[in-house]
């Protein structure tokens, strides 16, 4: 695993590879939908390149809000997995589920949900967000799904960087977008749930790349399979369900 470190003000830097899991320190972990040709890559952030892509921002919240959570490291899947490295890659899919898990706190950056000023009487006004809540593009990838259920600290923030809540207070609208049953969002073992209930939750939701639909179940079920793909949808779902 590789983190960042804060070290000042707006200043962050890669940590060395961390093999050992007893080694790893406290650190948040960001969730978040890609935006094509805005994030920042590995060979990117380690080349200080491309800060002005809107990805960088993310980072940047990110590591603002681990700092006010008293956190000096945190965790970026854009940068911080070499995607270039198969091996690399191949580890982190299969260990996504566990970092999540082990996040002291993970932060859902809503890029689509604004807070919108309405006017609500004379001189009065509202601040709104709950529809484009509910509308979130992040409800519909099929990656934020593990994302959502792994970590024990889930905080949702809006487009400004402004918390909107947390897993616990907004248990009953995610359960209402998703179908969720609010005994998974209160943190129920998911083994007490069977193979047909944990694969629906991920009906209705999208990823890039085929094969990852099936890839992104693995630490849902607890098991370890190596991606291939090109192998196809159909195919990633064939042996998902062999292993399970």
């Amino acid at each position: 695993m590789r983190l960042l470190k804060l070290s000042g003000d707006d200043e962050f830097s890669f940590t060395k590879d961390i093999l050992d899991e007893n080694e790893i320190p406290r650190y948040a972990i960001l969730s978040h939908t890609w935006q094509e040709d805005q994030e920042v890559t590995f060979d990117e952030f380690s080349n200080y390149e491309n800060k002005s892509k809107a990805g960088y921002d993310k980072i940047r919240f990110c590591a603002q809000q681990a700092k006010r959570d008293g956190l000096e490291y945190f965790w970026v899947d854009t940068c911080c997995i070499n995607k270039a490295d198969a091996v690399e890659l191949q580890d982190a899919i299969n260990s996504m589920f566990r970092w999540y898990q082990q996040a002291s706190q993970c932060y859902v950056y809503l890029a689509d949900v604004p807070i919108k000023k309405r006017k609500a009487g004379y001189e009065n006004f509202q601040y709104t967000w709950e529809p484009s809540f509910q509308q979130s593009r992040w409800f519909t990838r099929g990656w934020t799904l593990q994302e959502l259920l792994a970590p024990h600290s889930v905080k949702f923030f809006s487009k400004e960087g402004t918390r909107l809540g947390d897993k616990k207070s907004l248990e009953r609208q995610i359960h209402e977008i998703t179908g969720i049953p609010l005994r998974v969002l209160q943190g129920a073992p998911l083994h007490d749930f069977s193979k047909e209930d944990r694969l629906s939750w991920s009906e209705g939701r999208h990823t890039t790349r085929k094969e990852d639909r099936a890839y992104s179940m693995l630490g849902i079920f607890g098991i370890f399979m190596l991606p291939n793909y090109g192998e196809g949808e159909e195919n990633a779902f064939r042996r998902l369900h062999k292993e399970i």
